[in-house]
C-alpha cells in the first residue's frame, strides 16, 4: 500500500487522496441517489447531489467509479496536476485514470514494465498506474509535488448535468488501456486481435466449459436406466435401426 507523507500536499489534494467516496450521504440519507460521487476543492469535502446548491460557485470534480476502484476523467485530471506517465484507459467512450493505488492480484515480477510505486504491470511507456502512485513518487524523489500542480482557477461539472458515476464493463464498452490504438481492420495492438475479440473469445469459452461441465454432471446424475425407460427412449428416437425383440423366456 501506498502511503503519502500528507503535510508535503496541498490540503485539497491530501483530503482528496483519503476521502471516501460512494457512501451514503448522512444529511440526505432518506433520499434517493444520495451517493457521495463530488468533491468540492474549495470546501475539501465529498458531496452527494443533493448537496451541490451551496457549492455551485466552487471547484467541483465528479468522482467516478469502475469496479468499486475510484476512477477521474483524464480530462479534470489534467487540470489539477501533471499525469504525464500516468496509464489511463478507456470505458465508456471516455479516458479515466485511477485515484488510488489498486490491490495487487499476484507478487510475482517478471519481465516488462512496472509501476514505480507499488510495482503493478504497465504497458508502455507508462510509469505509475493511478494518481496517488506518482505524487508518492514525486515525494520520495522530489521532495514535493508543488511544481506539478496546475494552477487552476475552475473546474465544474460535466455541462450535461452529474451522471451516476458507474463505469460498467459490457461488451460493447471494455475497458481497454488508451494508448492501444486500432486499426482500420479492428486490431487492437495484440496481436492483430481486437480487445472485443478477446473478450467475445473468452465469454464463449467459459460458456462452453460451463455446458461441457454441466453435461458430465447430468451424466454422472443419470439414474441407472431401467428396461422400460430404454424402451421409451428408443420410442422417441426417430431414426431406424434394428427392431428389438422381446426376449424369449
Amino acid at each position: 500500500m501506498v502511503l503519502i507523507a500528507s503535510h508535503l500536499l496541498p490540503r485539497w489534494l491530501e483530503v482528496l487522496l483519503t476521502e471516501k467516496f460512494y457512501n451514503a450521504c448522512i444529511i440526505h440519507e432518506e433520499s434517493k441517489k444520495n451517493e457521495k460521487n463530488v468533491y468540492c476543492l474549495d470546501c475539501c469535502t465529498s458531496l452527494c447531489p443533493h448537496c451541490l446548491s451551496p457549492h455551485c460557485s466552487h471547484r467541483l470534480l465528479q468522482i467516478r467509479r469502475y469496479v468499486y476502484h475510484d476512477v477521474i476523467r483524464l480530462d479534470d485530471a489534467a487540470k489539477l496536476m501533471d499525469c504525464a506517465f500516468v496509464q489511463s484507459y478507456t470505458t465508456n467512450s471516455a479516458k479515466v485514470v485511477f485515484l488510488h493505488q489498486r490491490p495487487q492480484t499476484r507478487n510475482f515480477r517478471g519481465s516488462g514494465n512496472f509501476c514505480s510505486s507499488c510495482d503493478r504491470s504497465l504497458q508502455d511507456p507508462y510509469l505509475f498506474c493511478s494518481l496517488s502512485c506518482k505524487i508518492d513518487y514525486l515525494i520520495r524523489t522530489k521532495g514535493g509535488v508543488s511544481e506539478y500542480l496546475s494552477d487552476f482557477k475552475s473546474l465544474s461539472l460535466p455541462a450535461a448535468g452529474l451522471d451516476d458515476g458507474s463505469m460498467t464493463m459490457t461488451p460493447e464498452s471494455v475497458l481497454e488501456p488508451a494508448g492501444s490504438s486500432r486499426t482500420s481492420s479492428g486490431s487492437g495492438g495484440y496481436g492483430g486481435v481486437d480487445c472485443k475479440t478477446l473478450g467475445s473469445t473468452a465469454t464463449t469459452e467459459i460458456v462452453r466449459k460451463k455446458r461441457s461441465n454441466l453435461s458430465v454432471y447430468r451424466a454422472a446424475c443419470r439414474p441407472v436406466s431401467s428396461p422400460v425407460s430404454e424402451i421409451s427412449a428408443s420410442l422417441m428416437n426417430r431414426r431406424k435401426g434394428t427392431p428389438q425383440r422381446s426376449p424369449l423366456y
